[in-house]
């Protein structure tokens, strides 16, 4: 739809009274209720269609919602409860560990952190609030890419998809990409070793609503030795790599069990 004010204004306009109708609703009718002409709104139509934002019933002649709206709005709809939840889960966790955890959802290829609990003595780190990163290269954003089929992943990582590094670390391919989530599938949680800031590594867990769907994920990050890949020991009390997998688990379930998860 380009970057033409107008259209995207008529496009945002389409999508918000849509949202407001109970039934399918035809063309001419969208026309007349957002004020554009008809042969306009046709073409937006087509486009708006393409990209999955409404969804066309030839045999009504009508329009609806489609499945990219409606996964953004869902998207938007879970952040809610997942950050009034997860705030007392994520200060347990750093009162466990004495490390910094984040929580954070995926929105398109980005990470998106949507908390930040920063532990006493650790200095802020880049995963604020609202933060966005790129998916493949955060532990938080590849367990929860992870939990989605193949056809899912080819579409958000198609083989020609051009994989950004920060740091020089991280998965430059679409197939290094696919070991790296089969390996987290496997082992239950996701690694990044340096892939986000040089000299720290975070681990993550995936978090899932009441259908069992990973919707968001829970990740504790830390200071690593470069050698051996653990905790950097600046104390006696720096938790093993074992304690934060365990004080992950429970994190994980415990927000998970508030989001209708039963199992």
């Amino acid at each position: 739809m380009g970057n033409d004010p107008v259209t995207s204004l008529r496009a945002l306009q389409i999508l918000s009274y849509l949202a407001t109708q109970a039934s399918p609703v035809p063309a001419v009718r969208i026309a007349e209720a957002i004020g554009s002409p008809r042969s306009s709104t046709f073409r937006l139509l087509r486009g708006m269609q393409a990209l999955g934002d409404v969804t066309h019933l030839p045999e009504l002649k009508s329009y609806v919602l489609g499945i990219a709206a409606l996964e953004i709005g869902q998207a938007f709809g879970i952040q809610v409860p997942l950050a009034r939840f997860g705030r007392p889960v994520l200060e347990r966790l750093v009162l466990k560990l004495g490390e910094t955890a984040h929580l954070a959802v995926m929105q398109g290829h980005e990470t998106l952190y949507i908390h930040e609990q920063t532990a006493p003595l650790r200095a802020p780190l880049v995963t604020a609030k609202d933060v966005r990163l790129p998916a493949h290269s955060t532990a938080s954003g590849k367990v929860i890419l992870a939990g989605l089929g193949q056809n899912q992943l080819k579409a958000l990582f198609p083989p020609t998809y051009a994989f950004v590094k920060r740091t020089g670390n991280g998965p430059a391919t679409h197939a290094e990409l696919l070991q790296q989530l089969d390996l987290t599938r496997r082992q239950g949680f996701a690694r990044e070793f340096g892939e986000i800031t040089e000299g720290l590594t975070s681990i993550a867990k995936p978090v899932r609503d009441r259908t069992g769907r990973i919707v968001a994920s829970i990740a504790v990050t830390y200071m690593y030795n470069v050698q051996s890949g653990f905790p950097l020991a600046d104390s006696e009390k720096s938790p093993t790599q074992e304690a934060i997998l365990v004080a992950l688990d429970r994190a994980t379930r415990d927000l998970s069990y508030r989001l209708g998860w039963k199992q």
